[in-house]
């Protein structure tokens, strides 16, 4: 079963669909706007007599995320799994008096007391009631198994309109009536393009919906779990383990639900390295030797030293210390900024070690951690980026290239035993260079 390719198959269907809402007036404003439709195609059976087909004795479902023309339930389309305009109307009168208690602030007129209560009481409505919401989508499979969307995301908290989405819509509907989906085809009314089921919202509901099918595996999940298979293990004992990560690999979780080096570890982080970064990262088995290791991170009492290649060469021999304050840039996310007014004090030190093949290699040492630090220090403070940086690199070819960037020593403390550690490795990219 197709789903994150389109399947032709499924465009006489999708066709059938744009003609149906293209010729309603009501609709046209979010359609316009973009909205994200999809269809399920599958072959009937005599029993269920579907009347809309799609040609070549297929038949379809088809789904619209969220709301269409300020409805959740339009004909034609299949149910939404959990109705709050329906059945989930207490959502909604609960959702209008926590929006009273948000106008009744703003208003000015409550007392301080008034106010610390009222916050105390939004807050604890707001999650009172995202809770109540998210067990109420029960999610079905093949097999027949139902889990709601907090067991689905566990431990995490389901994102907002999980569950609203089409492929989710569809597959529900084709399992609660018995249907065998052949393929699922999603796309925009803004610009009629195929697009496959979104990873924040989707992916951890589609891994317990599709069990069963035969449906094709997420491309982006495969050549994750490909990356994720490269972590090593570098030291371990009871209470610490500090790994080799591979550039590509998240340090703790994310927003895409792909695995981390703290999901697979099972072991809590200490520090992070960005997910273009690969080297040493230490993680902690228990809560209390978590805390004595972010303490000394804090405290500036570990050391780190980075292998990088730059896009440019340099003079070997060359050293030196950069200090340029940075902060996020608000309007451009994840990139950092120059900020000599507003930025956080930013410190590392470099020494040039070589030339490879027409790039500097250097190690660096920061005193500080803040985010893409060294990635900016050799942007900006040395006019030159490290080599395959897709967000700081002059080079047209670095979005394809891998970020020669390494954590390749670490010196801690041991919290038990208190003897210095000094941990090492070599980075993968070494002796593999343009």
């Amino acid at each position: 079963m197709k789903i994150y390719t389109l399947d032709p198959r499924c465009i006489p269907a999708m066709e059938k669909v744009r003609e149906y809402y293209l010729s309603i007036p009501e609709w046209q404003k979010d359609i316009r706007e973009g909205k994200m439709f999809g269809v399920l195609i599958y072959r009937p059976t005599p029993a269920l007599g579907d009347e809309m087909t799609s040609g070549d004795a297929l038949s379809y479902l088809a789904a619209f995320s969220g709301t269409l023309g300020g409805k959740t339930c339009q004909p034609g389309f299949v149910p939404p799994i959990f109705d709050i305009q329906g059945e989930g109307r207490y959502f909604l009168e609960e959702e209008a008096e926590i929006s009273a208690i948000n106008h009744y602030l703003d208003s000015g007129k409550a007392s301080a007391r008034e106010v610390c209560d009222l916050r105390h009481e939004r807050k604890e409505r707001s999650r009172a009631l995202q809770r109540w919401l998210f067990a109420r989508y029960s999610l079905l499979n093949v097999r027949g198994d139902s889990a709601n969307l907090l067991d689905i995301f566990s431990p995490t908290i389901p994102p907002g309109g999980a569950g609203d989405c089409c492929a989710p819509k569809l597959l529900q509907e084709a399992f609660r009536r018995g249907i065998r989906p052949l393929a699922i085809a999603e796309w925009n009314s803004a610009d009629n393009k195929f697009y496959p089921p979104c990873t924040h919202r989707c992916r951890p509901i589609l891994a317990h919906m599709l069990q069963g099918t035969d449906a094709e595996a997420d491309p982006e999940l495969t050549h994750y779990q490909d990356i994720a298979s490269r972590l090593k293990t570098i030291y371990e004992d009871k209470e610490i383990i500090v790994v080799n990560k591979p550039s590509g690999l998240l340090s703790v979780p994310g927003k895409e639900f792909l695995p981390s080096v703290e999901s697979i570890t099972q072991a809590l982080s200490t520090h992070r390295l960005d997910q273009d970064t690969s080297g040493l990262l230490v993680l902690a088995k228990t809560e209390n030797i978590q805390k004595d290791l972010r303490q000394q991170f804090a405290q500036r009492a570990i050391e780190k030293t980075y292998d990088a290649l730059l896009e440019q060469e340099m003079p070997v021999g060359k050293e030196g210390v950069i200090e340029l304050p940075l902060r996020p840039d608000i309007e451009n996310r994840p990139r950092q900024i120059v900020d000599h007014e507003h930025g956080k004090s930013a410190l590392t030190h470099y020494r040039v070690i070589g030339n490879i093949n027409g790039h500097a290699h250097l190690l660096l040492t920061p005193e500080t951690g803040r985010t893409h630090q060294l990635r900016m220090h050799c942007s900006e403070g040395l006019k030159n980026p490290i080599l395959g940086d897709r967000l700081y690199g002059t080079r047209e070819d670095a979005t394809s290239q891998t970020l020669r960037l390494n954590a390749s020593a670490i010196t801690i403390t041991h919290p038990t035993t208190g003897e210095k550690m000094r941990l090492t490795c070599t980075p993968e990219w070494l002796g593999s260079q343009d």
